[in-house]
């Protein structure tokens, strides 16, 4: 597994892939946060980072797929998944290598962010007053978040030779699971808690929850638990190939 992550983080570092990424990430957030003339921090009256948690996972909603579209697709394009199924390698560890791989290139997007933090609370008044609980469970939360849509996008990349489709599949999939099922609880068409049930099938809920400061376990027992549902599937996927 660790040869695979050795593998892939040299592919993306190696290329423009993983600068690309990490620079229109961070030019993106950075213009929205602190440039966009319908809100920006600067403007807010606050010391808060909370429309760049808003706007965040829109944008790795789109990027993360971007990144692992040619994970598995180039793979089976290529014939190199053939090449790889030979190896003394099982296909759990040569997802889990893709995987780290991937989430390490985007917390290495995120981490620069840091800096919002440092800069807003010193520009506070009184200096320092800001809400650095619910900024750091913010974070904790994206770092969730990130995982979730990396395994999503993985699974997307291993069931087509496609990496358009395997793009626009991922995107689709996590916004059907962060968006469109909050969006589906809140329509009113539910009775007594079913909408509270609903939402909580979705990765919204929780993300918002963790934003909170307050690191709930069932928070993280549901992102890991979709984490773990997707890498099955993805590792089904493979093993269908096989035959």
């Amino acid at each position: 597994m660790f040869a695979i992550f050795q593998k892939e983080l040299r592919q993306f570092f190696s290329s423009l892939i993983g600068y690309i990424a990490i620079c229109v990430f961070l030019l993106l957030v950075g213009f929205m946060v602190w440039f966009s003339p319908e809100a920006n921090i600067l403007d807010a009256g606050y010391a808060s980072l909370d429309y760049f948690f808003y706007i965040a996972p829109f944008i790795l909603m789109m990027l993360i797929p971007a990144i692992t579209m040619r994970s598995f697709s180039e793979e089976m394009q290529s014939g190199t998944i053939e090449l790889l199924a030979t190896r003394p390698l099982t296909d759990t560890a040569i997802i889990m290598g893709k995987f780290l791989a991937a989430l390490t290139l985007v917390l290495c997007a995120i981490a620069p962010t840091l800096i919002y933090f440092y800069s807003i609370s010193h520009l506070a008044y009184p200096v320092g007053n800001v809400d650095s609980g619910g900024t750091w469970g913010s974070y904790f939360g994206l770092v969730f978040l990130s995982a979730v849509f990396v395994s999503i996008s993985l699974f997307a990349s291993s069931i087509t030779r496609s990496q358009i489709v395997a793009f626009i599949l991922g995107a689709f999939i996590c916004f059907i699971f962060f968006y469109a099922i909050e969006g589906l609880a809140r329509l009113g068409v539910f009775y007594g808690k079913s909408d509270y049930i609903v939402e909580q099938f979705g990765l919204y809920a929780h993300y918002e929850s963790m934003g909170r400061g307050i690191l709930d376990t069932r928070d993280v027992v549901y992102f890991l638990s979709v984490i773990t549902l997707f890498t099955f599937f993805t590792r089904t996927s493979l093993a269908s190939r096989k035959w």
